[in-house]
């Protein structure tokens, strides 16, 4: 599975950005699609995933502010951050979990990163 991601960059505190990640999934079902984050120093943590049957999981540390949602027709998905913080610097990873066809192991997949920066 191959991902591409998109959408980082420089924001104020209290404004938006949209992350987008798009998979190319060929010979691979994909079980669930979502995005982590690592700040300097920090190790990589969940920020929101969605699985297939669209049961969501978010940080506590981004609820009510991020929304995750994914298209499985198109294999996108999108993380909407909202209200973002100076704490939500980091760089997102888009992740996808799959399952090669005819195989029983679920893999993990990542994206090259895109760096959010938010200013105070």
């Amino acid at each position: 599975v191959q991902l591409q991601a998109s959408g980082g960059g420089l924001v104020q505190a209290g404004g938006s950005l949209r992350l987008s990640c798009a998979a190319s999934r060929i010979g691979f079902t994909i079980h669930s699609m979502g995005w982590y984050r690592q700040a300097p120093g920090k190790q990589r943590e969940l920020a929101a995933d969605s699985s297939r049957d669209g049961i969501t999981n978010y940080a506590d540390s981004v609820l009510g502010r991020f929304f995750i949602s994914t298209d499985s027709a198109k294999n996108t998905v999108n993380l909407q951050m909202n209200f973002l913080k100076p704490e939500d610097t980091a760089v997102y990873y888009c992740n996808a979990r799959a399952t090669r066809w005819g195989r029983s192991n679920q893999q993990n997949f990542w994206g090259q990163g895109t760096l959010v920066t938010v200013s105070s």
